[in-house]
């Protein structure tokens, strides 16, 4: 090998050109994992697919929320009668249903699994709607009790012909009403009512409103997990 040759293969790259490029994607996607995915995570948490937001949930029964509370005129207590005493709403038992339905829509196919649980004294298994984390705790009766209407967190059911969720329930929401109560605050005897709107009290009214009921929501870990 002459002397010419010998510089000529050492003045060459260990490497292709192109290997350049590809060391450089390998970094870039090194640092954008640890970013990505938690990224990724967060958002698919928030997709209707996982908070079922705008999507109906099926019921063994064809409740129709429409008819019941807007034409019929039938308060949410009636039907979920544990909201003001208990963490829990509540769901209607089989003789509430047929208080009604034992007199019209008697032969209703529809209702046919009403009846059946109710001959068996079985309850419904209805599918839920709105879902918390295990790790979060929530009580109904409080809310209630202080001034928060049920059109807050679960939206205009009056409108449904099947209940879907309205809201994500994330961290967030709940935190941005515990700072600000006022404007979501209501009087007790509004509570049910799908219509009324804070609107309708100026800010003094809505901050007497917080006075009256004592609305000194805490936001503290504490508060929700324990």
């Amino acid at each position: 090998m002459t002397k010419q040759e010998g510089s000529s293969q050492a003045g060459e790259p260990l490497f292709p050109v192109w290997t350049n490029s590809v060391f450089r994607l390998a970094l870039a996607l090194t640092a954008a994992v640890p970013v990505s995915i938690p990224a990724v995570l967060w958002a698919w948490e928030r997709t209707p697919y996982v908070t079922g937001i705008g999507i109906p949930r099926p019921q063994p029964v064809k409740f129709d929320h429409r008819h019941h509370v807007r034409d019929d005129g039938i308060d949410c207590i009636y039907c979920h009668a544990d909201v003001e005493r208990s963490a829990s709403a509540g769901m209607p038992a089989t003789s509430v249903c047929m208080g009604c339905h034992s007199q019209i829509w008697t032969e209703s196919q529809e209702l046919a699994p009403v009846r059946q649980a109710f001959f068996q004294g079985a309850p419904l298994v209805w599918n839920r709607v709105t879902r918390l984390p295990q790790f979060v705790f929530f009580n109904h009766s409080v809310h209630v009790n202080g001034g928060v209407g049920c059109v807050s967190c679960h939206g205009r059911v009056d409108d449904m012909p099947q209940v879907y969720a309205v809201a994500s329930f994330t961290m967030e929401f709940c935190v941005d009403c515990h700072r600000a109560p006022e404007d979501r605050l209501r009087p007790l005897s509004q509570i049910t009512n799908m219509t009324w709107s804070s609107e309708r009290l100026g800010p003094e009214s809505r901050a007497r409103l917080g006075r009256e009921l004592d609305a000194q929501p805490q936001t503290d870990c504490t508060t929700c997990h324990r």
